[in-house]
C-alpha cells in the first residue's frame, strides 16, 4: 500500500465520521450538540440509528484501522512511533467500530441506571478510547522528536494529544455537564485533526 492509498484511508476514516456526526443531530428533533454526547445520536431507540452506525461509525473505524496499520510500515526504524499507531489503531479505530456495534441506550444513560450489555461495553470501550488515544498521539509525537522528523508534525501531535487528554479530563469529571457534547466534539476536533495531518505529512514524504 503506497502513501496516497494510505492518506486516503485516513480521509474516508475522518469523513465517515464527521458527517454521520452532524447529520445524525439533525435527524432528532431538539437534540443539541453543545449538550448532547455524540452516541446520543445513534442510541438504541434512535429512528435512523442502525443506519448512521453501519453507514457512518463502523465504515469510519475500519477506514482508520486501515491508515493506522499501513501507516506503521513507513516508520520502521521508530519502535515509539510504531506503537503509538498500533495503539491509536486499537483503541480508536477498532474502538469506534465496537461503540457502532453496541450503540448507548436512550439518552445514553448518563446516570447508568440499570444499563443494558450494549450500554456497559458502550461506556468501558468509549473510556478506554478517550483515555488511551491521546497518550498514543503523544507517543507518535515523542516518537517523531525522536527520530529527527518535522518539527511541525512533532509539535501537533504532541499538543493535540495534550489537547485530547483535557477534554477527556473535563468529560470523565463530569459527565453530566451542560456542555458535554460541545466538550466531547473538540475532543474529537483534537483528534481528527491530527490523523489529517499526520496523513498528509506521509502523503508528502518521500524518505520517512
Amino acid at each position: 500500500m503506497n502513501r496516497t492509498t494510505t492518506f486516503w484511508f485516513a480521509i474516508l476514516g475522518a469523513i465517515f465520521f464527521i458527517v454521520p456526526s452532524i447529520l445524525g443531530g439533525f435527524l432528532i428533533p431538539d437534540y443539541n450538540h453543545i449538550q448532547q454526547f455524540i452516541s446520543e445520536s445513534y442510541a438504541i431507540d434512535t429512528q435512523y440509528g442502525l443506519y448512521i452506525r453501519v453507514l457512518g461509525y463502523i465504515p469510519s473505524g475500519i477506514f482508520t484501522s486501515i491508515f493506522a496499520i499501513s501507516a506503521m510500515r513507513f516508520f520502521s526504524k521508530s519502535n515509539w512511533i510504531k506503537l503509538g499507531l498500533l495503539g491509536f489503531a486499537l483503541c480508536y479505530g477498532i474502538a469506534t467500530i465496537i461503540v457502532g456495534v453496541f450503540p448507548c441506550d436512550a439518552g445514553c444513560n448518563k446516570e447508568f441506571i440499570n444499563p443494558s450489555i450494549s450500554q456497559i461495553i458502550h461506556n468501558i470501550i468509549g473510556a478506554l478510547t478517550y483515555l488511551i488515544t491521546p497518550i498514543c498521539l503523544i507517543i507518535i509525537g515523542l516518537g517523531l522528536k525522536k527520530a529527527k522528523h518535522g518539527k511541525n508534525i512533532t509539535l501537533l501531535s504532541i499538543l493535540c494529544g495534550i489537547s485530547a487528554f483535557l477534554f477527556s479530563f473535563l468529560i470523565s469529571s463530569n459527565p453530566t455537564g451542560e456542555f458535554i457534547g460541545l466538550q466531547q466534539r473538540l475532543l474529537e476536533a483534537s483528534i481528527l485533526f491530527w490523523l489529517l495531518n499526520f496523513a498528509l505529512y506521509i502523503k508528502n514524504q518521500n524518505n520517512v
